[in-house]
C-alpha cells in the first residue's frame, strides 16, 4: 500500500526528517515549503496524503486546508496537520478545516506511521468504490441520486453505563445525530437486517484493558457492523493502543479526556464518509448486478469487464504503475459437455469462478467473457506477480476435483495467457488483445499452461 505523501514545511530540516521517518514505510515523498506551492503540487501531483505544517509562511496551513477541500480536484486527498502548538484551539480550527488528524510536534513515529497506514488504506477503499461507480456511468446507467441523507445513528460504548451517558448526554446539544449509549454485549447482539449504527465510538480500554480492541476487532468481523465507522477513544499517551486501534481498523481516535466539541466534529466526519461509502455500494449493489452479471457464475460479464478495464488503465497511468490481464479458458471444454451433458458443464463453469474467486483479492476483476472463457485484471501488479498468480490458479483448477450434478468427480484443466501494460502506450484493449494471443499460444503448446505474450521494446 506505499503511496506518494507531500510535505509541507518551510523548514528544510523538518522536511528532511518528516522524509526519513517516512522512508520507515517506503513511501514515496514530495515536499512544498509554502502554501502555494502545496496547492499547485496537491493540484498536478496528486498524492496519496498531505502531511501540512500549520504555520507557513504565506497561509496558515488551515487555509490551506480548506483550499484543498474546497477544490474537486484535491477534496479526497487526505491532509493531516503537523503543530507544535499545544492549545486546544489550533487543534479545534485544523478539525474544522477538514483536516483528518492534528498530530503535534515532537512527533511519534509510530503514531506518525499508524495514522499513515491507516488514512491510506480508507483512501484506497473509497477510490475502488469510486472507480466501480465511474464505470458504472460508463456504461449508461444513471448517477446515483443523492436524495436526503438520513439522520446519523451513533453508539457510544464507554467504561460503564453511567459514562456512556455522560458522552450520549454531551453529544446530544450538537444535534448531528442521535445517539444510542451501548455496552459490549449489546454492541456484538445487532443483527445485519436491524438498524445498525452508522458510527461507534468505542472506549480502549472497557471493563478491562485492551477490551476496546478485542471489540474493535468483533466488529470489524461482523458482516452487520463490518462497514461501520468506529472511533477509538484512547487515554492521553497510550501511544501503542492509539497504534494498534488504528492498525486493527479503527476510522478515527480520540486521545485524552473525552472533548465533545472535537468527538462531534470527527463524527460528523466519519458520518459524511459512512453514508457516501454506503451510497456507493448500494449503486453497485443494486444498479449494477442484474445488467452486468453473468446469470450462472455470478460474476461480472464482458459488458461490465471492459469498461472497467478501461477506468483501471486510466488509473494506472496517472500512479505509474502497472497492470496485468489474464485470459482463462478451461480445456477440452467441450468434451465435458459431449460426455456429460450441459447441466454438467455449467456445473463446472460454476465451480472453477468459484475456485478463480477464492485465489484473488478482493481489488482484482474477475469476469465470464464468453462461453468457457474467463478474464481476470490485476491492479498495480508486475509481470513476475502475474505469473506467480497465474500458475496458482491453473494448480488449484487442475488439482481440485469437481463434482457434476450426478455426484461424480471429474478433472479439468486451463490455459492462461498474460499480457502486462508494461511498455503499452495504446488503449486497454491492446492488452487484452496480447493477453488473448499469449492464450492462443498456451493451447498450441499442450493446453494445461501459462504463456506470457511480452510488449515489444
Amino acid at each position: 500500500m506505499p503511496g506518494r505523501i507531500l510535505i509541507v514545511d518551510d523548514v528544510a530540516t523538518n522536511r528532511i526528517l518528516m522524509r526519513v521517518k517516512l522512508s520507515e514505510g517506503c513511501y514515496d515523498t514530495l515536499q512544498a515549503d509554502c502554501g502555494t506551492a502545496a496547492l499547485q503540487i496537491a493540484r498536478d501531483e496528486q498524492p496519496d496524503l498531505i502531511l501540512l505544517d500549520l504555520f507557513l509562511p504565506d497561509m496558515d496551513g488551515a487555509e490551506v486546508c480548506t483550499a484543498l477541500k474546497a477544490d474537486p480536484r484535491t477534496a479526497d486527498i487526505p491532509v493531516v496537520i503537523v503543530t507544535a502548538a499545544q492549545g486546544g484551539t489550533d487543534k479545534m480550527r485544523a478539525l474544522q478545516a477538514g483536516a483528518e488528524e492534528v498530530l503535534r510536534k515532537p512527533l511519534d513515529d509510530v503514531i506518525l506511521l499508524a495514522r499513515v497506514r491507516s488514512l491510506l488504506r480508507a483512501r484506497e477503499t473509497e477510490q475502488e468504490l469510486a472507480l466501480r461507480e465511474s464505470t458504472r456511468r460508463a456504461l449508461g446507467f444513471a448517477e446515483t441520486p443523492q436524495g436526503f441523507a438520513p439522520r446519523g445513528r451513533v453508539a457510544l460504548v464507554a467504561r460503564t453505563p453511567e459514562q456512556s451517558q455522560n458522552w450520549c448526554a454531551a453529544l446530544q446539544v450538537h444535534g448531528a445525530a442521535d445517539f444510542q449509549p451501548l455496552d459490549r454485549a449489546q454492541a456484538l447482539a445487532l443483527k445485519p437486517d436491524a438498524p445498525v449504527p452508522d458510527v461507534f465510538v468505542v472506549a480502549a480500554d472497557l471493563d478491562r484493558q485492551g477490551a476496546g480492541l478485542r471489540l474493535l476487532s468483533d466488529l470489524r468481523a461482523r458482516p452487520a457492523t463490518r462497514h461501520a465507522a468506529i472511533v477509538i477513544s484512547v487515554p492521553s499517551g497510550a501511544r501503542d493502543v492509539a497504534a494498534m486501534a488504528l492498525d486493527l481498523g479503527a476510522s478515527d481516535l480520540l486521545s485524552g479526556p473525552f472533548d465533545p466539541d472535537e468527538a462531534a466534529i470527527r463524527i460528523e466526519t466519519q458520518l459524511t464518509r459512512k453514508q457516501q461509502a454506503d451510497r456507493l455500494r448500494a449503486s453497485v449493489k443494486d444498479g449494477l448486478r442484474l445488467a452486468v452479471t453473468d446469470p450462472l457464475t455470478g460474476l461480472y460479464n464482458r459488458r461490465y469487464a471492459m469498461p472497467h478495464l478501461a477506468q483501471i488503465a486510466e488509473r494506472t497511468a496517472e500512479t505509474q504503475k502497472t497492470f496485468a490481464v489474464m485470459i482463462l479458458d478451461l480445456d477440452r471444454f467441450k468434451q465435458v459437455n459431449d460426455t456429460h451433458g450441459h447441466a454438467a458443464g455449467d456445473a463446472v463453469l460454476v465451480q472453477v469462478a468459484a475456485l478463480l474467486g477464492a485465489q484473488l483479492r478482493p481489488s482484482d476483476l474477475l469476469a465470464r467473457i464468453g462461453g468457457e472463457e474467463f478474464m481476470v485484471v490485476l491492479p498495480e501488479c508486475d509481470l513476475g506477480r502475474a505469473r506467480k498468480t497465474a500458475e496458482r490458479l491453473r494448480r488449484e483448477i487442475c488439482q481440485a476435483p469437481i463434482t457434476l450434478p450426478e455426484g461424480a468427480p471429474i478433472s479439468v484443466s486451463v490455459s492462461i495467457g498474460i499480457a502486462t501494460s508494461d511498455g503499452i502506450r495504446n488503449a486497454p484493449e491492446d492488452v487484452f488483445d496480447m493477453a488473448d494471443k499469449a492464450l492462443f499460444d498456451a493451447k498450441a503448446q499442450g493446453r494445461n499452461t501459462v504463456t506470457v505474450c511480452r510488449p515489444a521494446a
